[in-house]
């Protein structure tokens, strides 16, 4: 290990070749019969589609991504949308994705994966995008696991909890799933277009109480949540796995022989997601998966991988180790509304913070993270990677450092 923070890419470059959608999905071809109709969405959504359309190249294809990972695809109706953000693109999109499963003649597949929630919004009832993007901005800003956060979402949209079982009865759906939530609940990922709904609008109306979001949500939510049914039981659909946070945990491992794996996904607050990952460390390389949560205290622009290394940079600094390299970045490339995937940090990075004229406990209480860490020259720019398997985490350290 030479140079600490070539290795800490490489190993995480390895997670993210494992998470990739082309060969995930091409291995579970053979199992499915030919569709009528092949729909694609997440930010794996383009690569999904090309290798299914590789197969099935009469088939009506349309798909739906985010901007960084749209592309021309011959034989398909690619949408572009916004994330994580919803806009009116997306509601575009779903309109189409839902014309699109009423008017299938025969079996339908769906290509899922991350990002799929915000980029298919799909307002229920007389909801407007408007009203919808007012709750995802609240609730990303919550603190809230993504597992809650999707609770809510689907009780407010059209296609999520089921839609896509919904608009294409009676014929059957079979989804291939490339999953970013970790422990892989499948009703979880893009907020279970093909799965029955995680809970019911009271269930979303008491987190809503709970995070303290119910007074700030707009009143034709809070009318539309209290109108609700549960609604009528879905058809059957055909899920199936092939791509994960865990299996690309395992890929760097194989790329770090030596690593040491932190068993337990690294989720909750940043704060103490730090705390933790440096508590598990040892001498050596240590690496993880996962996905963190941030509670919103400032104006600052950043997201939870960037927040995440700054607070990791901290806790090192209070344990006085003297030489480390971390990298934490989400594997599609993108952390929050900005251009980084995440960022390198090591035993230099609040130096160089204040030697740029930054006080670095005040960027992190305003959620600055972005600004500190450009500051620093320690930001990770990957570009878009083509799939989403949540975060991953590697931290190195030499053995004979404290």
């Amino acid at each position: 290990m030479d140079d600490p923070r070539i290795d800490a890419r490489r190993i995480f470059d390895a997670g993210v070749a494992a998470a990739d959608p082309y060969a995930a999905v091409q291995l579970h071809l053979d199992a499915v019969r030919t569709p009528a109709l092949i729909a694609a969405v997440g930010k794996a959504a383009s690569l999904m589609a090309k290798v299914a359309l590789s197969r099935f190249p009469k088939v009506r294809t349309i798909v739906v991504t985010n901007y960084e990972n749209a592309t021309k695809l011959p034989g398909a109706d690619v949408f572009p949308a916004g994330h994580p953000v919803p806009d009116e693109n997306g509601v575009a999109a779903g309109k189409a994705v839902i014309a699109a499963l009423r008017s299938a003649d025969g079996p339908v597949l769906a290509l899922i994966s991350g990002g799929g929630s915000a980029l298919l919004p799909a307002p229920a009832g007389e909801l407007s995008l408007a009203q919808k993007a007012q709750v995802n901005s609240l609730l990303l800003g919550s603190g809230l696991p993504i597992e809650k956060m999707n609770l809510i979402r689907q009780q407010l949209s059209d296609l999520k909890g089921g839609g896509f079982l919904r608009h294409a009865a009676p014929h059957p759906v079979t989804a291939l799933i490339l999953s970013d939530v970790v422990g892989d609940d499948l009703s979880v990922i893009a907020s279970g277009p093909t799965l029955p709904p995680i809970g019911t609008p009271a269930d979303a109306m008491a987190l809503l109480h709970r995070a303290n979001l119910w007074d700030r949500v707009s009143q034709p939510v809070r009318d539309h949540l209290m109108a609700a049914s549960t609604g009528a039981a879905l058809p059957p659909a055909e899920n199936i796995l092939v791509g994960s946070n865990t299996q690309s945990v395992a890929a760097m491992s194989q790329a770090a022989p030596a690593a040491q794996v932190i068993a337990t996904p690294v989720e909750g607050d940043v704060r103490d997601a730090a705390r933790f990952i440096c508590d598990q460390s040892a001498p050596g390389v240590t690496i993880w998966g996962g996905e963190t949560t941030v509670v919103l205290n400032g104006t600052g622009r950043g997201g939870r991988n960037q927040e995440l290394a700054l607070r990791i940079a901290k806790e090192a600094a209070l344990r006085g180790w003297q030489k480390w390299t971390c990298l934490q970045a989400g594997s599609d490339g993108r952390d929050g509304p900005t251009d980084a995937a995440g960022a390198i940090v090591d035993q230099g990075t609040m130096a160089r913070i204040a030697e740029a004229g930054g006080d670095f406990d005040a960027l992190l209480h305003n959620n600055d993270s972005h600004a500190a860490l450009e500051m620093a020259d320690d930001l990770l720019l990957t570009g878009a990677t083509g799939t989403n398997v949540a975060d991953l985490g590697v931290l190195i350290r030499r053995p004979s450092f404290r």
